[in-house]
């Protein structure tokens, strides 16, 4: 931990079992989110990445340990809700995100929860849809905008709350790829400290600087991992394909 920052968030000890489960998917997890990290964090389907932001943004509550924000400890509801106005959660699938059914509206819901006014709100939608470059996406229905779309219109709406950090939840998924290199210019430019979930690691290694991977419950540093790519021709280009060992 780099002592000239201080911590956002620190989880100790934490320890989280699904009902009906053997063993816990948290197990004495120690972990520690400073200010101005931009982590990547990458593991199989089931080894607790999710569980762990859901954890972090008091969705889910551990059976033991702590969650600590600002220094501060997070113990019940009021606590966790301090820490959602100020930490953005991206889900992994946008139709649990977008709830609204024009894209202003749906943007514009979160400054409204922070207390600003519908105008306030309305212009810090706008300006923030601009940003991404959704001009004129304003009165369009949510639930007729294509997959990337409905992606960018959800972080829309999570950086219009001005979070100090971002938790993505695999933000590639399913995209084409001209929405993902949007997404990654998006990320490259924002300053905001970031924890990314992702099996995408040509992604991760554009847009994170620590590798993190959740081993037996407990979050295992991977720095020493060489992330790259690597260049190879198809007959059908840029569509969704698999590698073989």
């Amino acid at each position: 931990m780099d002592q000239s920052r201080p911590p956002l968030l620190e989880l100790r000890r934490i320890c989280f079992t699904y009902p009906g489960a053997v063993r816990p998917v948290l197990d004495a997890m120690d972990f520690c989110f400073q200010s101005g990290d931009r982590m990547g964090l990458y593991g199989p389907n089931g080894s607790g990445k999710t569980t762990l932001l859901h954890v972090i943004m008091g969705l889910l509550r551990p059976a033991s340990g702590e969650v600590y924000f600002d220094n501060a400890p997070c113990r019940v509801e009021k606590d966790f809700a301090q820490v959602r106005r100020s930490i953005g959660l991206l889900l992994q699938n946008a139709d649990d995100q977008l709830f609204n059914p024009t894209v202003l509206d749906d943007v514009a819901f979160g400054p409204l929860n922070l207390g600003l006014s519908p105008d306030e709100a309305r212009a810090r939608a706008v300006e923030t849809m601009d940003y991404l470059g959704l001009s004129g996406f304003e009165d369009r229905l949510t639930h007729r905008l294509s997959g990337g779309e409905k992606k960018l219109v959800s972080l829309a709406g999570v950086l219009a709350m001005r979070p100090k950090a971002l938790l993505l939840d695999e933000p590639t998924n399913g995209l084409d790829p001209e929405t993902r290199d949007r997404i990654i210019a998006i990320l490259n430019n924002l300053e905001t400290s970031l924890i990314v979930i992702s099996h995408d690691w040509d992604f991760l290694d554009q847009t994170t600087s620590t590798f993190l991977t959740i081993q037996n419950g407990r979050m295992v540093r991977e720095d020493g991992h060489a992330f790259h790519t690597h260049v190879h021709s198809h007959r059908f280009g840029a569509q969704p394909h698999r590698h073989r060992p």
